[in-house]
């Protein structure tokens, strides 16, 4: 049997922690579905609260308004993103495997992660896809800065721009190198779908090519740049 797992979430995020009770799970767990199939702007805790057979008052008892709610289940994706890294690569000597391994996990189709069940990943990977930008992209972004609402994003940067200074220590911008490559890696298979003349990958016979080929070019983008 798969062993349940809890990242330990930033409590900026919430009024109260989700992942503690079954109603809280169920909130997270259909908000990603209808997140998904309705998109942001038509999404609401009405809505939400049909599916969940409950009411709106008890989702505001979770999360202050759905831009909150967004922001959680990016900032979930941005740790768990991390956390597969790290159980990927702890055993590799090599920090270009490590790397490349990174890279690996930032740009594949997710599948279904049975050590959290109640996160539906491949419809989640959608939401960041379509959504992740308006996090961030808001008149309030300082402020939510200033209380961490960011740190899963930061601290998954942080962490593949380590292995890139550790193969070049004198490539002077780790951080931005990889910031643009978290972008990219979501924001190109946007571009396939919607805005094909923005990218190569559009012509790809199916969607798996297009993670395929996703992940070839922001691998070549990363090593280049580092090597020279």
């Amino acid at each position: 049997m798969a062993t349940l797992l809890k990242l330990q979430m930033n409590e900026n995020l919430f009024l109260r922690d989700p992942q503690d009770t079954e109603l809280g799970r169920k909130i997270v767990h259909h908000s990603i579905q209808l997140i998904d199939e309705l998109g942001l702007e038509a999404f609401t805790f009405k809505k939400l609260s049909v599916a969940i057979d409950s009411t709106e008052a008890s989702i505001y008892r979770y999360f202050e308004n759905k831009h909150k709610l967004l922001v959680y289940l990016i900032t979930w994706y941005w740790m768990w993103l991390e956390y597969r890294i790290e159980f990927e690569t702890n055993n590799m000597a090599d920090p270009c495997q490590r790397l490349e391994r990174a890279i690996k996990v930032i740009t594949e189709k997710k599948v279904y992660d049975d050590s959290f069940p109640d996160v539906d990943e491949t419809a989640l990977q959608r939401i960041v896809i379509n959504e992740s930008e308006k996090t961030y992209l808001t008149k309030q972004v300082d402020h939510d800065n200033r209380f961490g609402l960011f740190k899963g994003y930061k601290t998954l940067c942080r962490r593949i721009a380590d292995m890139v200074s550790e193969i070049n220590p004198q490539y002077p911008y780790a951080h931005s190198l990889v910031s643009t490559c978290l972008q990219a890696a979501h924001q190109q298979v946007f571009f396939a779908d919607h805005l094909p003349s923005l990218t190569d990958h559009a012509g790809c016979k199916d969607k798996e090519e297009v993670y395929t080929r996703n992940f070839k070019f922001i691998h070549e983008l990363v090593l280049k740049a580092i090597q020279n």
